[in-house]
């Protein structure tokens, strides 16, 4: 299995996405400019150990706070940024397969 899956079959070129293992919820990154609007990463097009730049910053509303998952996805890694608003913040685990 990989840790990025290629999102082709849904008419998604360059698209790819994963698990996050700090907020639970699955990311996006876009390839290619143009295809699901802005914005669009820089990858090394291996979707088991899949390296990004630059970051990947995803924040979405409760009704309790504004949640942040702020990372870098490196050689299949995920680094997670201090202002992340979830437990790994500023830790590194692997990316989990699917």
């Amino acid at each position: 299995m990989a840790r990025f899956i290629k999102c082709e079959e849904h008419g998604w070129k360059g698209v790819y996405l994963f698990q996050c293992p700090g907020c639970g919820c699955a990311h996006y990154v876009n390839t290619i400019k143009g295809e699901m609007g802005n914005p669009c990463w820089q990858f090394n097009g291996d979707v088991d150990n899949p390296t990004v730049s630059p970051s990947i910053l995803v924040r979405y509303p409760t009704a309790e706070k504004m949640n942040i998952c702020h990372s870098f996805v490196r050689n299949g890694k995920i680094e997670f940024l201090p202002d992340c608003t979830h437990e790994l913040a500023g830790k590194i685990v692997e990316l989990e397969n699917w």
